[in-house]
């Protein structure tokens, strides 16, 4: 059998494979995406929503979040995405709006539009990007085909070996100048890789975080937004994200060691729980779409294909999830996907894929600089929280003299009370700006001043042994 040719074969049509193809299609690439989950249905957004299988991504219907730093780059490079979503019901939200009058917030100003985004579902933002790829002369989509193996050429004296396309089921081939692993959490040219004894180098948190959502509907609410989008609590934190078409969702997050919440998967439990955050509790007061979502095993993990300077093979790149993987508690999983896409375009800019080696040390490089220390801020966060959680789970208080988890905690208190630390924190968590805002002078200053003597928990709720006999309730 003939192998087919492309360009650049995209293993994963996610998010992350969606935007690598419409960026390096524009450049007037040959893109061929591969992806083993069949198409969407046609339809509206509950169809997208409720008739869309997608076995291979766990959380393709939990809670979702496209930040601005991200929606900034996709309106940018792929608008006619953005005009598809908003015409399947999709909304735009401005991530601070909520807490414009909260405390000594005074109101919107003249630049807080950067804070904006679109609030849409996850399967009608994939299906919008989907549809504008498969409009593009230079994308080729294969849908409901699974990869068996990476192929290899064996290695020239002084090189490594070097991937020239993919087998599939049935025995069809396909060759590419360069295949790009957006395959996601689990990142499957990883474990191809490993398979022919090319193992990246791969670092993995040892816990996570587990979720449990409801998505509800409500014109009315919907149209309320909360001051953000988190809240912190004793032993769990509560997300509210709006959604499209009127929906939004409310999750509880735990450790994935927290065995004795895991009857939150359970509808009663998860509205009896609900109902002792007087906060966030009127968000379960819409008319239920789904019953409970519940996933576990969101660990963080990041792998490299060059180790101590090296690479492990060429021909081959990681985007997204299947480079890094964070909590989605924080809802940077799109976002930096979109970026690594652009910075993938802008490596092929600079270094020809025929020159295997130099680019795959350029695009690992600039991943390394732009990328890695975002992901290390959010690993950072997570052993802090579940150690924090740990602590709570046997009725202790966490305490630590780190000062990435004094800062981040003292953020969090501070940001209701000053309209300069909400924009700053905001910016942080919308990947508008890094961490490097917090050490303004006026800011840090700030925050210190209105964080001291805060408790660490700014929201009404129970003790753990509370929340604990609402869940085992009846």
């Amino acid at each position: 059998m003939n192998a087919a040719v492309s360009d650049t074969l995209i293993l994963g049509s996610g998010p992350a494979g969606l935007m690598t193809a419409i960026l390096l299609a524009a450049e007037g690439r040959q893109v061929t995406l591969v992806d083993r989950d069949p198409p969407p249905p046609k339809g509206k957004a509950d169809d997208l929503y409720a008739g869309w299988k997608r076995l291979g991504v766990r959380q393709f219907s939990q809670a979702h979040l496209l930040l601005p730093g991200g929606f900034r780059l996709l309106a940018k490079e792929s608008p006619e995405s953005v005009d598809r979503m908003l015409d399947l019901g999709a909304v735009s939200h401005n991530i601070i709006a909520g807490a414009w009058h909260v405390g000594a917030i005074d109101g919107p100003r003249e630049d807080d539009g950067r804070f904006e985004t679109v609030a849409v579902r996850r399967p009608v933002l994939e299906a919008s990007l989907l549809a504008v790829a498969e409009g593009h002369p230079g994308i080729t989509v294969r849908r409901g085909l699974r990869v068996n193996r990476l192929k290899t050429e064996k290695p020239r004296a002084g090189h490594c070996r070097r991937v020239r396309g993919v087998a599939c089921e049935g025995g069809e081939e396909i060759n590419a100048e360069l295949v790009v692993d957006a395959s996601g959490r689990g990142a499957s040219g990883a474990a191809m890789l490993r398979d022919v004894g090319l193992a990246p180098y791969e670092q993995r948190a040892e816990a996570g975080f587990r979720y449990y959502t409801r998505f509800f509907r409500s014109e009315y609410l919907a149209s309320r937004l909360p001051p953000w989008a988190g809240f912190q609590h004793d032993s769990v934190s509560i997300l509210v994200l709006p959604g499209d078409s009127g929906t939004w969702s409310v999750t509880f997050v735990t450790s994935d060691r927290d065995q004795e919440l895991r009857g939150l998967s359970n509808r009663d439990a998860w509205h009896r729980a609900i109902q002792l955050y007087p906060t966030e509790a009127h968000w379960a007061e819409g008319k239920p779409v789904t019953d409970v979502i519940a996933t576990g095993g969101l660990r963080s993990a990041h792998r490299c294909l060059v180790v101590a300077g090296e690479p492990v093979v060429t021909g081959i790149v990681a985007v997204g999830d299947a480079w890094a993987s964070t909590n989605p508690f924080f809802g940077a999983g799109m976002t930096t996907a979109f970026r690594h896409a652009a910075l993938l375009r802008d490596t092929m800019r600079l270094v020809d894929t025929r020159d295997a080696l130099a680019f795959s040390m350029t695009f690992a490089a600039a991943t390394e600089r732009h990328l890695l220390p975002l992901w290390r801020g959010f690993n950072d966060w997570d052993r802090h929280r579940l150690a924090e959680v740990d602590h709570e789970m046997t009725g202790r208080r966490y305490t630590t003299d780190d000062p990435f988890w004094q800062k981040r905690v003292a953020l969090e208190a501070a940001r209701a009370k000053d309209p300069d630390v909400l924009r700053a924190a905001a910016d942080i968590s919308g990947l508008l700006a890094g961490p490097e805002v917090l050490a303004r002078p006026s800011i840090k200053e700030r925050i210190a001043a209105l964080s001291a003597g805060a408790s660490r928990y700014h929201y009404p709720g129970p003790v753990r042994g509370e929340l604990l006999a609402a869940v085992t309730a009846g």
